[in-house]
């Protein structure tokens, strides 16, 4: 299947996207392996680049990326700084420790830093820097309007303020990225503390402008006007969608956990069968119509898919090869690549064959034009040109309330009745 070009009508759901990268977090969160977690940020980093746009918020994987990283960063220095509760006997390095009052006991600040709580402060930071990569990777490939279209009525009042939330990131890394080009071409410094502070009154300047026509814009639009409904169908809709979501919650801890099996997916059949009857009760309120709804495709179905079987591999080989997934801090051991769950984790890089590809690429180029249409092209360029249009000579011109002129006498045109005359 050869992926088209992006256009309106072929785009990709921005669901498919979400639900893709929510896979991709769920395995990571299954596992502590850095092997498998560096494999599964490489993974979604290769279908962002391959697939994202040119759109402001496909800028937002790198700043992600950094904060993943600023994460991981902090998490170390906790550990090295307040220590670790993962008891070791490689001792690094022997820090003063602060004596602390009896309120603080269980806290210590200083103290023996153990190689064993550097190494597991380092799988866990990873894990986190992880799912802020899959996060990252869902808002660079996902238009948030078009997610704000598919969202159900009942929701479309909460759907506004998330999408809101989630473009705000994507934006603020717009605005900063411009500032720093514009102080550039100035010369002046765009790097250092004294930069970062005269760069952040003008981002919060424009965060300002952006929020005050968002308000106007949804008021004029009429943002916020429902139907009358029944006082018992808002009560039953309300008892569906909370429960709904209660149940779905229970019944998703059932499944992860190791103790809820039997109880964990009726639980969560029955809370997803209540929580769409209560949004589609709720749907009933919203007067707002649907402008080209999105289409949930084939193509939607395999990229969303491919999240799904990630996340289900990762839950199953959890059960059978813990131990690979989980390497032990105590004893230090080099953690190893397990095959199969390394190469489900592959099964994610089906978006970047299936989804549709990006039209103009980045920098202002044109995408490559196939040989065959390059050809008939230009056999049409040079046998086409476009008419001409007549030049028009301009006409002086003149007032309406213009008296006409006295007729000349002929003697001051003829020279030689002037030659007479004198």
């Amino acid at each position: 299947m050869r992926a088209p070009r992006a256009t309106r009508s072929t785009a990709l759901h921005a669901g498919a996207w979400w639900v893709w990268a929510l896979g991709l977090a769920t395995a990571a969160s299954r596992t502590t392996n850095p092997l498998l977690l560096g494999l599964l940020a490489g993974v979604a980093g290769y279908v962002v680049a391959a697939r994202r746009t040119d759109a402001p918020w496909a800028r937002s994987y790198g700043a992600f990326v950094k904060l993943g990283l600023v994460v991981l960063g902090i998490r170390l220095v906790f550990a090295f700084v307040l220590g670790s509760p993962i008891p070791g006997t490689h001792t690094l390095v022997t820090l003063p420790e602060l004596p602390l009052p009896d309120w603080a006991k269980g806290v210590r600040v200083g103290g023996r830093v153990t190689a064993e709580g550097m190494v597991f402060a380092l799988y866990d930071g990873l894990k986190l820097a992880t799912l802020l990569i899959c996060v990252g990777a869902a808002n660079a490939l996902a238009n948030p309007a078009r997610l704000l279209k598919s969202l159900p009525g009942a929701l479309y009042e909460a759907g506004v303020a998330v999408v809101v939330a989630m473009t705000f990131a994507p934006n603020l890394v717009a605005d900063v990225q411009r500032l720093r080009a514009a102080r550039r071409l100035r010369g002046r410094p765009d790097r250092g503390v004294a930069a970062l502070l005269q760069v952040g009154l003008p981002v919060l300047e424009g965060a300002l402008e952006r929020s005050v026509a968002l308000a106007a814009a949804m008021d004029a639009r009429g943002y916020g006007r429902t139907a009358q409904v029944p006082p018992a169908v808002r009560r039953l809709t309300s008892v569906l969608t909370l429960g709904g979501l209660l149940g779905v919650c229970a019944g998703t801890y059932g499944l992860l956990g190791d103790s809820g099996g039997g109880y964990g997916l009726p639980l969560l059949a029955v809370g997803l069968v209540a929580a769409l009857a209560g949004l589609w009760l709720g749907g009933r309120r919203s007067v707002r119509t649907r402008y080209r709804p999105e289409a949930w495709g084939v193509r939607a179905w395999l990229v969303s898919g491919s999240g799904v079987a990630v996340a289900a591999l990762m839950i199953a080989a959890n059960g059978c090869a813990p131990g690979a997934l989980h390497p032990p801090a105590v004893p230090l051991t080099a953690p190893v690549l397990p095959l199969w769950p390394a190469l489900s984790l592959l099964v994610g890089l089906v978006p970047a064959v299936v989804a549709p590809a990006p039209g103009p690429t980045r920098g202002g180029a044109r995408a490559p034009v196939p040989a065959a249409r390059s050809a008939s092209s230009a056999s049409s360029t040079s046998t086409v040109s476009p008419p001409r249009v007549p030049r028009v000579p301009r006409v002086p011109h003149t007032s309406r309330t213009s008296h006409p002129s006295p007729p000349s006498d002929p003697s001051d045109s003829d020279p030689c009745t002037k030659e007479s005359a004198q």
